[in-house]
């Protein structure tokens, strides 16, 4: 709702999560910089450490800090504390526009939180879809709500903005921008190629790897995999390096307990002779992680942001997912739905390690998802109106 008295409008920008913040910081960074904005940056801190190496990397200062974070709080707990939290910044600052992404607590939450306070609502990443109430969960519902709260929809792709025209949102506020994934992933890119001294360290911090092995990236999180799914995506990690010697992982194992008590029954206690390539790490930063991704021979992850990252890298991805609210790239043959079974995640891997015209096929450059010029688009949008 802009006054219309020619001053600046305040827009606020609001996230959590890591993957919230790489999608947000150099959006927060471009309004800021625009002089027909006062832009500021609250963030929840749903995610805390995860959440502070991404502005540091992006050199992002909120003017609001929630600090919610807190071991094991539940879902029902980190809404009432972000509402409560969000409705104080809301009455101080008094934005024109909030700004959310995506589909985490934090977006849902600081949507409703805006929705009381009469200020407007701008959805980044709109309009992705599984249909299925609890998959992924809880997001597919997080994003369905926050597209009922949203006065501007901003869907990376036509699929999404057809989405949100079947469930009547009107096409004058949905515009279709690419996905700022994209944006970040690229300047992070850039940065590893020009920064040297970063490139280096990286090197070193990770000579555990052999440069003559082809190296399987592997991330892993998703509540609806607790249990059996994930020990079986485990038990699989252990098939593809005991058939293939000339093959190795690196595990960024997600510090959740339903993640780290199969990693470490099953990864860490391999067989002698598999574990020197086994790599089961900590939680690592973005710079880094993009630095794996750039070197690795393809991925297998349950993650919405990698299946839209690897495709702007050339880099094949395997989805241990049953569905996917970005099914563009799976279109697009650069991704593959494959599920959590142990023999669909060993044939499937095993192929991209043996069949060359099939790796080929998987990792042509093509993202569905942008051209890394989102951010630019919505800053344009927010502009006109």
């Amino acid at each position: 709702m802009s006054s219309g008295s020619g001053k600046k409008r305040r827009v606020l920008c609001v996230f959590g999560t890591r993957p919230e913040a790489i999608k947000m910081a150099l959006l927060s960074k471009a309004l800021r910089a625009h002089p027909d904005f006062e832009a500021e940056v609250c963030v929840t801190a749903q995610h805390r450490s995860m959440l502070d190496q991404v502005l540091a990397i992006f050199d992002v200062k909120p003017r609001f800090d929630l600090d919610l974070m807190k071991e094991n709080q539940g879902l029902s707990d980190i809404t009432a504390r972000i509402a409560t939290g969000m409705t104080t910044v809301l009455r101080e600052f008094r934005p024109d526009w909030l700004l959310v992404q995506g589909d985490t607590t934090t977006a849902f939450v600081a949507a409703l939180a805006a929705f009381y306070e009469k200020v407007s609502v701008g959805h980044v990443e709109a309009g992705l879809r599984t249909g299925f109430k609890y998959s992924p969960w809880p997001e597919e519902m997080n994003r369905q709500l926050v597209g009922r709260l949203a006065d501007l929809h901003l869907p990376p792709t036509e699929r999404a903005k057809k989405a949100l025209l079947a469930e009547g949102i009107a096409e004058s506020s949905v515009h279709v921008t690419g996905n700022t994934v994209v944006d970040a992933l690229l300047w992070v890119s850039k940065k590893l190629d020009d920064d040297h001294a970063a490139r280096q360290e990286l090197e070193g911090r990770f000579s555990f790897l052999d440069p003559k092995r082809r190296l399987i990236l592997i991330t892993g999180h998703r509540r609806e995999s607790f249990g059996k799914p994930f020990e079986d995506m485990c038990n699989a990690f252990v098939d593809i390096v005991r058939a293939r010697p000339e093959a190795e992982i690196v595990y960024p194992v997600h510090l959740n307990p339903n993640v780290q008590a199969p990693v470490k029954a099953i990864l860490a206690a391999a067989p002698e002779e598999l574990r020197g390539r086994i790599h089961l790490i900590d939680p690592i930063e973005y710079l880094p992680f993009v630095y794996l991704m750039k070197r690795c021979h393809f991925i297998v992850t349950d993650s919405g942001g990698v299946q839209e990252e690897a495709p702007s890298l050339a880099k094949p991805c395997l989805v241990t997912r049953n569905d996917t609210e970005r099914p563009e790239a799976v279109e697009a043959g650069t991704a593959k739905l494959i599920g959590t079974q142990r023999e669909r995640i060993v044939t499937e891997s095993l192929r991209l390690l043996d069949d060359e015209a099939h790796y080929r096929s998987m990792s042509r450059a093509h993202n569905p998802y942008g051209d890394g010029k989102a951010n630019d688009r919505i800053v344009r949008i927010l502009g006109s109106l």
